[in-house]
C-alpha cells in the first residue's frame, strides 16, 4: 500500500527557479497530508542524503524545477539510494533539460522543431561580437535566445534588431556557457499535458508580455489561461499526438507538459519538454488535469502511483 510508505516531497534546492519549486512543494505536501499519507517536506540541500535517511523516506515526490532536481542528478542519486521517486529517469531527465539533445531526438522522430543554432561561449573570444553571431545563425531576425539548461523561461529573450543581439546573448550566457537561438514563430502558444500514456488535454496561454516569460507565468493576472484551446479540432488532435510522441521519444515517465508553438497555418512546433511541470496556483498541469475531471489531489495521487508502475 502507498498509503503506508513515508513520501518525502523534494523541493527548493539551488537552482534558478527554487522559489517556483518550493510552492511546487507546499502544494504538494499539503494534497498529500489531506489524502491521509506519511509526507514529509524537504529544502533540498547539500545534506539531501543524510535528510532522506533520517526521515526514512520510501519513495521520493519531487517537485524540483530546473537545476539538478530536472536534469537527472538528483534521479541518479535516488537510484544509488534505492528510493523510488515520481517522474521520468535519469536519461530521460537529463535529455529533456538540454535542449540542444532533445532538439536533435526530436528532429530523429520527426517531430517539427523551429530551425536553430548552438553557440559556445568558446567560440566568440574574450568579447561578444553581434557581427559573429549573425554570422553563424543561417535564418534571418527575429530570434529567440535562451540558455540551452534553464526551465521557466529563465534567461530567454526575443531578438527582433541586431541591436537586442548582446543583452539577450550576455543574458542567456551568464546561465551556462552555452547557449541556443531558434527562429522566432509567431502564433498561439499551447501546452500539452501527459500523465503515463494518456493526453490529458491542453491549454492555450496568452501572456500580457511579448511572450509567456518567468514573470507572466509566475504572476497572477498577466496571462490568460484558455481551456481548451481555441484551436481547431485537428490542430488539437495533431498536437496531442506529437505531444505523446515527443514524450516516448525521451522516454519519459510520469507526468509531462509539453510545450509548441502553433503557428498561424496551423503548424505545431515543439518548444520543450518538462519533466517535472509546476504545481503551482498559476500552474498549467493542473489546470489542464481539471478538464478531465482530475482535482489538484486526485493528479497528485495519480502521479504517486505511476511511480511504483514506472518503476516495477
Amino acid at each position: 500500500m502507498i498509503t503506508d510508505k513515508r513520501i518525502g516531497v523534494l523541493a527548493g534546492g539551488t537552482s534558478a527557479e527554487r522559489e517556483v519549486s518550493l510552492k511546487s512543494g507546499n502544494a504538494i505536501y499539503k494534497a498529500l497530508l489531506n489524502l491521509g499519507y506519511d509526507a514529509v517536506f524537504i529544502d533540498v540541500s547539500d545534506n539531501i542524503c543524510e535528510d532522506l535517511k533520517r526521515e526514512n523516506i520510501e519513495i521520493a515526490f519531487l517537485a524540483l524545477h530546473g537545476g539538478h532536481g530536472e536534469n537527472g542528478a538528483i534521479q541518479g542519486l535516488l537510484e544509488v539510494m534505492g528510493i523510488p521517486y515520481t517522474g521520468s529517469g535519469v536519461l530521460s531527465s537529463a535529455l529533456a533539460m538540454d535542449k540542444e539533445a532533445s532538439k536533435k531526438i526530436f528532429l530523429y522522430h520527426d517531430i517539427p522543431v523551429s530551425p536553430f543554432v548552438v553557440v559556445n561561449r568558446e567560440q566568440l573570444g574574450e568579447r561578444i561580437n553581434p557581427q559573429l553571431i549573425t554570422a553563424v545563425v543561417d535564418f534571418p531576425l527575429p530570434w529567440v535566445v535562451k540558455p540551452v539548461a534553464e526551465g521557466s523561461s529563465i534567461g530567454v529573450n526575443i531578438v527582433k534588431g541586431e541591436e537586442d543581439i548582446d543583452d539577450a546573448v550576455q543574458s542567456a550566457f551568464s546561465y551556462g556557457r552555452k547557449i541556443i537561438i531558434e527562429k522566432y514563430i509567431s502564433g498561439k502558444e499551447i501546452q500539452i499535458g501527459v500523465l503515463g500514456q494518456t493526453v490529458l488535454g491542453g491549454v492555450e496561454v496568452r501572456p500580457s508580455k511579448e511572450f509567456y516569460s518567468y514573470e507572466a507565468k509566475y504572476t497572477p493576472g498577466l496571462t490568460q489561461y484558455i481551456l481548451p484551446p481555441e484551436i481547431d479540432d485537428y490542430a488539437y488532435e495533431t498536437l496531442k499526438d506529437v505531444a505523446l510522441k515527443a514524450h516516448n521519444a525521451l522516454d519519459c515517465k510520469g507526468a509531462t507538459r509539453v510545450d509548441f508553438i502553433l503557428d498561424e497555418s496551423n503548424e505545431p512546433y515543439i518548444l520543450e519538454v518538462n519533466t517535472i511541470p509546476g504545481m503551482t496556483e498559476t500552474s498549467l498541469l493542473p489546470k489542464i488535469a481539471k478538464l478531465t475531471g482530475l482535482e489538484f489531489p486526485d493528479l497528485i495521487e495519480e502521479i504517486l502511483k505511476q511511480t511504483l508502475l514506472d518503476k516495477d
